[in-house]
């Protein structure tokens, strides 16, 4: 279990990972600053200018650790796999639903359902414990209308009309987004989502967190024999993990969203942690992104209730148990993929 939520990653510039018999070495100008037991982690993950010796990768081939570079503000660069393994039968299963829109709109439905779902319960707990952040009394009129989204979804009878209602869903979240914050408005604030680049502090965070969310969704993928390329709902393009981008759909608020605002809230990143390039885009130090990701892994330890299998799971297990799901309903020991719903 803990192997699973054991993720190294490394954001010191400069810093070269090696083998040394079964450990992973991590220099920074020629002084070993850490070293780790292989079996010990289930990930690396290093931003910027990260670089790892050839006889690692392959030690991390051979047990089965996942390498990505990100760049030193979190956008993927690459990854480093082994040899795909898992049940070929799985596979083929999973190419044969993905070629047949029907079947991957039964299975899409739901990803995007968990994630409206937990979208709303974000906004309603938001505003139990917060009722003076909405002085105006706009957010029940969004939780209303996403619960009539909710409602409509069983219905959709096309991917494309699926997308579109997600969209408009995602539109009705982020609109209210900025209610969320209690802390720090003046440095951390929502106008509107924006991606490459984000243009402000917020958005900054969440293209970071998510990115790390993508990662972690590969890795569960692959661990139970799935393609995380051969998605069901995300538009398939060459090198884009688009399954894994459909298993996340359901983490976004629940894992990533309230990490944020957590982080936000009680103070503990500031605007000065942040700056913006000539470009427009906006970027962390160093200092804010250790803190992030501290924050992340201390998140995943935590344990709560699967809606589900009805026990107490890490949070950080949660992407593996939806991918094991996931398998088994196209094993076809589950007549639906069940999404995880956050109550």
């Amino acid at each position: 279990m803990k192997k699973l939520l054991n993720t190294l990653f490394v954001t010191t510039q400069g810093a070269y990972l090696h083998q040394d018999g079964e450990c992973v070495v991590v220099n920074v100008e020629k002084q070993e600053k850490l070293r780790l037991p292989i079996h010990t982690i289930s990930g690396i993950i290093g931003f910027g200018q990260v670089s790892c010796s050839p006889y690692l990768m392959r030690l991390c081939s051979d047990r089965g650790v996942h390498i990505s570079f990100l760049s030193e503000y979190g956008r993927f660069l690459a990854r480093v796999v082994g040899p795909q393994s898992g049940n070929v039968l799985l596979r083929r299963e999973q190419y044969r639903r993905a070629e047949d829109s029907q079947l991957s709109l039964a299975i899409a439905r739901n990803f995007v359902l968990g994630k409206i779902a937990n979208c709303r319960t974000v906004l309603q707990r938001a505003l139990r414990d917060h009722p003076e952040c909405d002085p105006d009394q706009a957010m029940p009129r969004i939780i209303d209308r996403l619960g009539h989204v909710l409602a409509a979804i069983p219905v959709i009878s096309d991917i494309e009309t699926l997308r579109g209602i997600e969209g408009d869903a995602a539109k009705l979240y982020f609109s209210v987004f900025d209610r969320l914050i209690t802390g720090d408005k003046e440095s951390f604030f929502m106008r509107e989502r924006s991606r490459r680049p984000p243009l402000d502090n917020l958005n900054a965070l969440l293209s970071f967190l998510y990115t790390i969310l993508a990662h972690d969704a590969v890795g569960a993928l692959e661990a139970v024999g799935l393609d995380p390329q051969m998605g069901f709902y995300h538009v398939l393009r060459p090198g884009r993990p688009s399954l894994a981008l459909d298993l996340m759909e359901e983490f976004r608020p629940f894992l990533a969203d309230r990490v944020i605002f957590s982080l936000i809230n009680l103070r503990q990143i500031s605007g000065k942690g942040f700056k913006t390039t000539e470009s427009g885009a906006v970027e962390m130090n160093d200092d804010t992104r250790k803190i992030l990701l501290t924050a992340w892994q201390k998140r995943k330890q935590e344990e709560i209730q699967h809606p589900f299998l009805g026990e107490p799971v890490p949070v950080g297990m949660f992407l593996h148990t939806q991918a094991l799901l996931l398998a088994r309903h196209l094993r076809g020991d589950l007549d639906a993929y069940p999404p995880f719903i956050w109550r």
